[in-house]
């Protein structure tokens, strides 16, 4: 039964020292040589004038949650539409009601003005 699983254990060994060996040979080799120009907070190339902890406007969330509807859409209609030859009506039905909940959502967002910058 351990053959079955070998070949994902050599995978997850392969996937975990490539994802740690860089961050250790950096860590070992990299020169280190902190300045106060180092350790300065960095900005678009200038200095920070506000402080981190600042409010947001609340049409960042609502593009956030507008991206989240869209990814969410597509996570759900590739692996749909790949076997869609062989389904019925049913499922269909199901992804019209489906796209028409995220259509709701996207008109809302819409009329809320979360599409709109000043």
């Amino acid at each position: 039964m351990l053959e079955n699983y070998l070949p994902v254990i050599i995978f997850i060994g392969i996937a975990a020292v490539v994802g740690v060996a860089p961050v250790l040979l950096g860590m070992i080799l990299a020169p280190s040589r902190p300045g106060v120009e180092k350790d300065a907070p960095y900005e678009c190339g200038f200095e920070p004038f506000e402080d981190a902890r600042m409010q947001f406007d609340v049409r960042y969330y609502l593009v956030a949650i507008l991206f989240i509807i869209f990814d969410l859409e597509i996570a759900f209609l590739f692996p749909w539409a790949v076997v869609f030859p062989g389904l019925g009506w049913p499922p269909l039905i199901a992804m019209g009601v489906f796209l028409g909940l995220l259509t709701i959502g996207f008109i809302y967002e819409w009329k809320k003005g979360a599409l709109e910058w000043e």
